[in-house]
């Protein structure tokens, strides 16, 4: 019993507790109630700690005083007052989720009565039936630890449903089994399919924003909302410390997707180069069309509370429009269409990240540029299967 650690690098623990009928149980966890891994091992400790106060105090008949409470109720409390901290596009996705499927299905039903087995029923016929993204499940599932955890730390459920729901490994809400043909999401573009590319957005209004994707890696909101000050063309990085976003049609600047992503990225040769020509055509074109790029300015609040200008957007347009991530989708259309290829902008990090792996750049420099959170996300560029990685392989073995 106590604490343990997995291969991954995560950790859990065991603990042997009696319940409220009196009878001893094993807990076992690896998760928290949101269904995230214990990365320390202090985490994992404090977790099994709680459990073992919450089974040792006297039990107390939690769930009667609030039966009345159902699945909705308890979203709408996590909304008003357990959310604050959360990113615009976190709420955004929660929202989504709820409104579009889960307060149809699950609202009205009572929060102590809900099960395990109605919960992974519920998550395989959105797998095998209606046949969604195993990632896109993922969403529903956190959303359920989300809403049974809100409900637990907020003394709504006994310790013993809470434990069958999350902890107990025979009975927790989990994931369907994975499909042997499901797609891992790591999409790549050939050699030759990079070239049809380059050909494409050469000299188009987004080309910067194209060599960006493709010669860093960058999100695309990163891409949009790099300003000139954080190109440093003196030591080859750009400083990656803010993104755009839409927010309810507005754009925004605000932080970047996590602390890891805050980072600099280093410039290729080529990369230079274009973007030291755009630079000092932006100097002629602050004279040239001086009066009509003011009257297409933005001012804009960062995160910081820093007020910038949209002139000073590196992928602003030299008669100062403001450019964002939606002007992408004329382009994929124009891709599928021409050249029958399914272009979304962030296969371009996907592309770079993989050709990284593949040039054998050391996994914790290529997680860095990636501004990554977590190296094991790194590794499945080094671990991924494609048609340049069996390029790579098939000369080693000739070789042999």
């Amino acid at each position: 019993m106590g604490v343990f650690q997995l291969k991954d690098g995560s950790w859990g623990y065991r603990v042997l507790v009696k319940d409220q009928d009196g009878i001893s149980r094993n807990r076992r966890a690896t998760r928290d109630a949101f269904g995230n891994k214990f990365k320390t091992k202090r985490a994992a400790t404090a977790a099994m700690n709680a459990v073992v106060q919450k089974f040792s105090e006297p039990p107390v008949q939690i769930e009667k005083k609030h039966s009345i409470l159902t699945i909705a109720d308890v979203y709408e409390e996590y909304c008003e007052n357990g959310r604050s901290d959360r990113a615009f596009a976190t709420k955004r996705k929660q929202d989504s989720l709820w409104r579009i499927h889960l307060s149809g299905d699950f609202g009205s039903k009572r929060i102590v009565d809900l099960t395990s087995a109605e919960v992974n029923d519920y998550l395989s016929n959105l797998y095998y039936g209606y046949g969604y993204a195993y990632k896109y499940v993922e969403g529903f599932l956190k959303m359920f630890y989300l809403i049974i955890g809100r409900a637990y730390s907020k003394e709504w459920l006994s310790i013993d449903r809470y434990a069958k729901l999350c902890v107990d490994k025979g009975t927790k809400i989990h994931m369907p089994k994975m499909k042997i043909d499901e797609d891992q999401d790591i999409k790549t573009f050939t050699m030759e399919q990079t070239d049809m590319l380059d050909a494409y957005f050469k000299g188009t209004n987004i080309e910067t924003a194209y060599l960006l994707g493709r010669y860093c890696g960058l999100r695309a909101g990163e891409t949009f909302g790099l300003t000139w000050n954080c190109v440093d063309f003196e030591n080859d990085v750009i400083i990656i410390d803010k993104q755009m976003q839409i927010q309810d049609g507005v754009i925004r600047i605000v932080a970047p997707k996590t602390r890891n992503a805050m980072r600099q990225v280093v410039m290729c040769t080529k990369l230079k180069e274009h973007l030291f020509a755009l630079y000092k055509q932006r100097e002629l074109d602050q004279v040239e069309y001086r009066e009509v790029r003011e009257q297409k300015e933005i001012r804009l609040v960062t995160y910081t509370g820093e007020v910038i200008s949209s002139l000073d957007l590196v992928n602003t347009l030299w008669n100062g429009k403001t450019q964002t991530e939606t002007v992408l989708r004329f382009h994929a259309k124009m891709i599928r269409k021409d050249l029958h290829l399914d272009f979304k902008y962030h296969y371009l990090r996907h592309t770079f990240g993989t050709r990284m792996a593949l040039a054998n750049v050391p996994q914790f420099l290529l997680c860095s540029q990636m501004g990554h959170g977590n190296i094991n996300v790194t590794g499945k560029y080094y671990l991924g299967e494609n048609k340049d990685s069996i390029e790579v392989l098939r000369r080693c073995v000739d070789s042999l």
